[in-house]
């Protein structure tokens, strides 16, 4: 392993964070210019709403700026998907320099990992929990209120809940990245299993809009499911660390 001044490693840092930021803002340009096939697509949940429920929802905008504000966060939203590998990437190579060379064969199926594992975890809030849980919520009071939703809530939450489920099925990626390179134990996360449900739980509470049980249960159950497979993946990658060292020895 190489070693370097505090004020190296810093401007190292500093550089990386430049880059990340600047491929994000290449990756939100590209994102910009299909921003409105893009808002069609985020819409279909609420189109599912008004067929499968027979609900009157549409999506409104109050002020000016609205529009505009609303686009850019989807071309934000859109620029993080597609700079997430090189993003993932300068942070490996941050890292790179302080592992030994056995470790640093792990970063193509960390990168390419992340990337995989997020787009999955984007793919299964769009196709699984928001066509289920958008009709549901806007169907309670159905029969009393018309919803009337504003394009900026309605996109900050729907943006919310694909980048958060996103960013949850990361977790059995970096419980394999952390356990190879030795900073983590399976055995850890299995013995603080309940301080974890306690933790996920009140996290899904901070997150979620609303306050009701069907919406804390929609981000916690599969955080917690990704809990459990990050314990078997993490437990799996240190049987195939100790052969790894044992061979090497």
């Amino acid at each position: 392993m190489q070693e370097a001044p505090l004020v190296e490693h810093l401007e190292e840092l500093r550089a990386r964070i430049i880059r990340a930021l600047l491929a994000w803002f290449v990756g939100m340009g590209v994102a910009w210019t299909f921003r409105v096939d893009l808002l069609r697509i985020l819409k279909r949940p609420l189109d599912v709403a008004t067929q499968v429920r027979g609900i009157e929802a549409n999506l409104y905008q109050q002020t000016i700026t609205e529009g505009f504000i609303v686009s850019l966060k989807i071309a934000a939203f859109g620029g993080l998907v597609i700079a997430l590998p090189f993003i993932v990437y300068q942070l490996w190579a941050f890292i790179a320099p302080g592992l030994y060379p056995h470790e640093r064969r792990l970063a193509v199926p960390f990168i390419l990992g992340a990337g995989f594992s997020f787009a999955v975890g984007v793919v299964f809030s769009y196709y699984v929990l928001l066509p289920f849980a958008v009709p549901f919520l806007l169907g309670f009071l159905s029969d009393q209120v018309i919803p009337l939703l504003t394009i900026d809530k309605y996109m900050s939450q729907i943006l919310m809940y694909l980048t958060v489920v996103g960013l949850m099925f990361e977790l059995p990626v970096l419980s394999f990245l952390f356990t190879k390179l030795g900073m983590l134990d399976w055995r850890f996360l299995a013995k603080n299993r309940r301080i974890a449900i306690v933790v996920i739980v009140t996290l899904a509470a901070i997150i979620t809009p609303t306050a009701d049980p069907f919406n804390l249960a929609l981000l916690s159950v599969p955080l917690l499911l990704l809990y459990e497979v990050s314990i078997w993946v993490s437990r799996a990658a240190g049987r195939g660390r100790t052969r790894a060292d044992t061979g090497a020895e």
